[in-house]
């Protein structure tokens, strides 16, 4: 009888061991893996029944909150004003994982899975109170970034603005936008039915122009060349460099003219900051070929160019929020690098990084790191974390920051007067690139920064597919964006 009790008791405590490794499996090793399945559905309960904290901008105004709703999932995400920060909050929705904006980059922390609140779910659990997840607090000013929408408008395009001495993104608008609203509802065949629609082409708006979406810079990308040339010390801004009225590609047929006569020079000769001023591309064609490419490419990648930019968030936070890397060939030609040199041909860029490059020019050649995200605060409003301004490189020196921002400054007194605000200097440059077939449209480009003599604000905005110069079809919201920021 004592045989059978021990061959008992010994399967007994076979099948707990047993039974104890497969819960740790379960609950342990393949945890992630099986909440992240999608078939799983007591993970999607968990998700969208979770109170996720809001996302605020930084006046306190709520762009994306959690509504608590009478059905099995508890808790709605809404967006207030959906369309003016959709390409800052992302989404969050049933059916869809969020893979952009501050719902991505900060999703742990808004559903409360952080390690960083580990101490408040205890304490929720403990009380027995609705275990709530972070609230983010962002850099977001609704004022400037309602501006730019509206002046933006049903145009295909973006606009971006920084504070100078910070890094801190002020705005950021992508047109066409979409409302977050119709990916979060509970009805999961109106939410795939939205999404399908959102995401269809390659003019999808869930794409943030930007971010995401690269252009050709056109004639902003000459306040690169420029600074190039300034830090050799072999250039100033009364320098004479070559221009003319027009000018053969190296090895070419091709004739690269000059959009406008004052951009020709004097007998084939014209300053630094004429150049500049009147956008000569003979001018700078030639020069991004005498400086060559090693220089033009190393400036270009001290501001930013060749690598991804992350704005927000790690992989503990979420998934992080970046921008596409800018491009300038890796040696080109000396047909391919005039082209190049004049921010058309094989190289293109966010209108995140132009805005970088303005923000560097106006910081005394600092570069700085770009963030969307102020604070973090528990639901008890303790600060989890709070961001501090850091330099990503320091692109140029002071002196050529200087020179080049009388060049700009140039570019508004000289040449396009309408970008001027009385009482304030403006520092800009304007860029009209060629696309298409046969370069039958327009990406209108400007870039600038204000006050020029104690920037505060800088900013850079693309008209994607139109028919104007970058001074008309840009220039207007740069300075309306400069005009709200300033008065504040």
């Amino acid at each position: 009888m004592n045989k059978y009790l021990r061959q008992l008791f010994t399967a007994v405590v076979a099948l707990f061991v047993i039974l104890g490794l497969s819960s740790t499996i379960i609950m342990a090793v393949r945890a992630n893996a099986l909440n992240n399945d999608p078939r799983n559905a007591r993970s999607l309960y968990h998700q969208l029944g979770a109170y996720r904290g809001a996302i605020l901008a930084s006046d306190g105004t709520v762009m994306a909150k959690s509504e608590p709703v009478n059905d099995a999932f508890k808790y709605l995400r809404t967006y207030s004003n959906g369309p003016l920060y959709a390409p800052v909050t992302g989404f969050f929705s049933i059916n869809q994982t969020a893979d952009r904006g501050l719902e991505a980059s900060r999703s742990m922390l808004l559903n409360g899975e952080a390690d960083s609140l580990i101490w408040q779910r205890a304490k929720a659990m403990l009380t027995g109170a609705t275990d709530q997840g972070a609230s983010i607090e962002t850099s977001i000013d609704p004022k400037l970034q309602q501006v730019a929408y509206d002046q933006l408008g049903t145009r295909d395009g973006a606009a971006v603005a920084i504070e100078v001495s910070t890094g801190r993104i002020l705005a950021m608008v992508s047109m066409p936008s979409y409302d977050p609203n119709k990916l979060a509802t509970h009805d999961t065949k109106a939410a795939s039915q939205a999404y399908n629609e959102l995401s269809a082409g390659q003019n999808s708006p869930l794409i943030n122009r930007a971010t995401s979406q690269l252009y050709p810079p056109g004639s902003t990308f000459k306040t690169i060349v420029a600074s190039a040339a300034l830090e050799t010390g072999d250039y100033q801004t009364d320098t004479k460099i070559p221009a003319g009225a027009s000018y053969t590609l190296p090895g070419t047929a091709t004739q690269l003219p000059n959009a406008e006569a004052q951009a020709d020079g004097v007998n084939g000769q014209i300053s630094l900051q004429e150049a500049v001023a009147w956008s000569s591309n003979t001018a700078f064609a030639q020069l991004g070929v005498k400086l060559g490419a090693s220089k033009v490419s190393d400036m270009a990648t001290k501001l930013g160019f060749g690598s991804t930019i992350t704005i927000d968030g790690t992989e503990s936070t979420g998934t992080p929020m970046t921008a596409t890397a800018s491009t300038f060939p890796s040696d080109p030609t000396d047909d391919k690098l005039a082209l190049a040199s004049i921010g058309q041909g094989d190289t293109t860029a966010t209108p995140l990084q132009m805005a970088m490059v303005a923000q560097a020019i106006a910081n005394n050649g600092k570069l700085m790191q770009p963030t969307l995200v102020d604070r973090v605060r528990a639901a008890d409003l303790t600060v989890l974390s709070q961001t501090k301004p850091q330099t990503m490189a320091n692109a140029f020196s002071k002196d050529s920051a200087d020179k080049l921002t009388t060049m700009m400054e140039s570019v508004v007194t000289e040449a396009n007067p309408q970008l001027a605000i009385d009482g304030i200097k403006v520092a800009a440059k304007t860029g009209t690139a060629q696309i298409g077939t046969d370069n039958s449209a327009i990406d209108g480009w400007v870039i600038g920064f204000a006050p020029a003599d104690d920037p505060q604000i800088a900013v850079a905005v693309l008209v994607h597919n139109t028919d104007v110069y970058g001074s008309l079809a840009a220039g207007p919201i740069m300075r309306a964006m400069m005009q709200e920021a300033l008065q504040q």
